[in-house]
């Protein structure tokens, strides 16, 4: 089984960049082929436009998703984006890691997505959801957040919003519909706030639910996991 992290921290040794390595090492031991999309050590461009393509642009008004079927069809994209799209299409498992920004991923991560898993590729007008090109294989997101559990459950003081309703636009608006089947999530909860040893023991569970959630072991419970877990 192939598996690509997209590592989207712009500090390689924050709590994000722990649980990218822990994901590493313990796919790998488990014996999967794990591929690092490292965006910001790549220096990868958020800005999808004209510089995408290789071809000659359609006369006109430009028109991003025409241009996208075209380089689909003519293998007439960029580098950048045809490296990261053969990444995609070797992955069984696509894993985002990412930190929560303004209740989603950082810019460098939409980026990614607005670019690489784009029309004709990963879905058009007619492969969608359950006939989409990338059906059959599994997405999951790994977040840390600034903010304690607290904020993320619905019917407690000061709640920002349910875990279900922030990670909606993920699990159902990109996996889905690309034809990735979400497999449980996993959010660390405030990490900056804890102790040395509540970190270690998150990572201790992080590695325990890749291990049930990629379906090593009869599948996993959605792990939301927070100072002392």
């Amino acid at each position: 089984m192939n598996v690509l992290i997209v590592f989207a921290h712009p500090e390689a040794h924050s709590f994000c960049g722990a649980l990218k390595d822990t994901a590493v090492e313990r796919l790998t031991a488990l014996g999967y082929t794990v591929e690092v999309s490292d965006l910001y050590r790549q220096g990868f461009s958020p800005i999808g436009g004209p510089a995408d393509f290789r071809h000659e642009l359609a006369d006109g008004p430009f028109n991003y998703q025409t241009e996208q079927r075209r380089a689909h069809a003519n293998g007439s994209y960029a580098n950048d984006v045809a490296t990261e799209q053969a990444k995609v299409a070797r992955a069984d498992l696509l894993m985002l890691n990412f930190p929560l920004w303004w209740f989603g991923p950082p810019a460098i991560l939409k980026g990614w997505i607005d670019r690489v898993l784009s029309v004709g590729f990963a879905y058009d007008s007619d492969r969608r959801f359950d006939r989409a090109p990338l059906r059959g294989r599994k997405g999951m997101v790994t977040v840390t957040t600034g903010s304690p559990v607290e904020r993320f459950t619905a019917g407690t003081p000061r709640a920002y919003a349910s875990v279900e309703d922030t990670l909606m636009p993920l699990q159902k608006g990109l996996f889905g519909y690309i034809g990735l089947e979400p497999i449980p999530p996993f959010l660390a909860f405030a990490p900056a706030r804890s102790p040395e040893e509540d970190r270690q023991a998150l990572l201790r569970h992080y590695a325990e639910h890749l291990t049930a959630a990629a379906g090593l072991d009869g599948g996993a419970q959605r792990a939301l996991h927070t100072n002392g877990a």
